[in-house]
C-alpha cells in the first residue's frame, strides 16, 4: 500500500523494482491525496495494482488506512510505504523471513539508504521529552549533540533489534497488530504518524523490529517539495502534538505552553530561511 501526491515516475521505479522483491505475488493499492501528474492513473494499468482515488489530499497517515482499508481480512501483511522508494532484489521476502522469527513483531523496517548510499537512521529510540526538545533545538546547528545521537541510534554496523519506532517510508506491518491500534492516527496531516504509530504498537504488546537484512533505497521529499513551507508547518504542529498527547494535565501545562513558543519561533526561523 502506498500513499502518492503527485508521485511522478518514481512510481513506475517503485513498482518496477517491486517485481524483483519478493517471488510472492502481490497487490498494491495506490492511495492517491488528489494528484493531477496521471501518475497514479498510470500505474493503475497494471493487473496487480488498484487505485484508491481519494479526490482531496487527506494527509499521509488517513490515506493509509484508507489503502489497508481496501485489502479484505485474508492479506495477514500489508506493506506501508512511499512510491519514491526502490526495492532491493529479493527485499520484501528478506523482511518477511525476519518477521518468521519475532511472533509478538507488529512491524518491520528494513535498513534504507540514500542515492549515495549513506545509510538513514530510520530505527530510533521513542522522542522522550528531554531527548525530543534536545534533537529539536540542536538536531541541525550540533548535528553531533548528544541527545540526537541517542535518539537517531546510530552505533556501528546495523543489527536486528527492537526499536521504539521504525520510519513510515518502508514498513511491513502484521494485520493483527495494525488493526488492534486502528492503524495510524488520522490527527496527524503529516510527521510524526510513524512516531505515533510504533509507541501505540508497543504499548499494546507489540514489537517495532529492525531487519538490515533487507535493504532499500529510498529517494525522499518528491512529495514534500511541492509545498515545503506547508510540510515545515506540519513538522512542527504534529511534533506538538506528539508531545502534548503525552505530557497531559495542570503540571504540564506551562511547560507545552514554552514548547508551543519554542516551536513556533523554529518555525519562523526556518521559513524564513526558505
Amino acid at each position: 500500500m502506498t500513499v502518492t501526491y503527485f508521485p511522478g515516475e518514481t512510481l513506475e521505479k517503485f513498482l518496477d523494482t517491486l517485481e524483483k522483491a519478493t517471488d510472492r505475488d502481490v497487490q498494491v493499492v495506490v492511495a492517491d491525496n488528489d494528484s493531477t501528474d496521471g501518475a497514479p492513473e498510470k500505474a493503475a494499468r497494471r493487473e496487480n495494482v488498484k487505485l484508491l482515488s481519494i479526490g482531496e489530499n487527506v494527509g499521509y497517515g488517513t490515506a493509509a488506512n484508507r489503502g489497508v482499508a481496501e485489502l479484505d481480512d485474508s492479506y495477514g501483511w500489508v506493506v506501508v510505504v512511499n512510491p519514491d522508494l526502490e526495492w532491493e532484489p529479493g527485499s520484501l521476502d528478506a523482511l518477511l523471513e525476519v518477521a518468521e522469527r519475532w511472533p509478538r513483531g507488529g512491524a518491520f523496517g528494513p535498513l534504507i539508504h540514500d542515492l549515495d548510499g549513506t545509510v538513514y537512521p530510520s530505527a530510533r529510540l521513542l522522542p522522550s521529552f528531554g531527548r525530543g526538545i534536545g534533537h529539536a533545538a540542536f538536531g541541525k546547528i550540533w548535528p553531533g549533540n548528544p541527545w540526537t545521537r541517542q535518539y537517531r541510534q546510530e552505533t556501528g554496523t546495523p543489527v536486528e533489534r527492537t526499536a521504539g519506532w521504525l520510519s513510515g517510508s518502508c514498513q511491513l506491518i502484521r494485520r493483527e497488530a495494525f488493526d488492534s491500534v486502528d492503524g495510524f492516527d488520522t490527527r496527524y496531516f503529516m510527521y510524526f504518524e510513524d512516531v505515533d504509530l510504533g509507541d501505540r504498537l508497543t504499548r499494546a504488546g507489540w514489537l517495532n523490529v529492525y531487519a538490515p537484512s533487507s535493504s532499500v533505497m529510498h529517494i525522499g521529499g518528491h512529495s514534500t517539495s511541492q509545498a515545503s513551507a506547508k510540510m515545515l508547518r506540519a513538522h512542527h504542529d504534529s511534533a506538538y502534538r506528539y508531545l502534548a498527547d503525552r505530557h497531559r494535565g495542570l503540571l504540564w501545562k506551562p511547560v507545552m505552553l514554552a514548547v508551543k513558543a519554542g516551536l513556533a519561533l523554529r518555525l519562523k526561523l526556518e521559513t524564513r530561511q526558505k
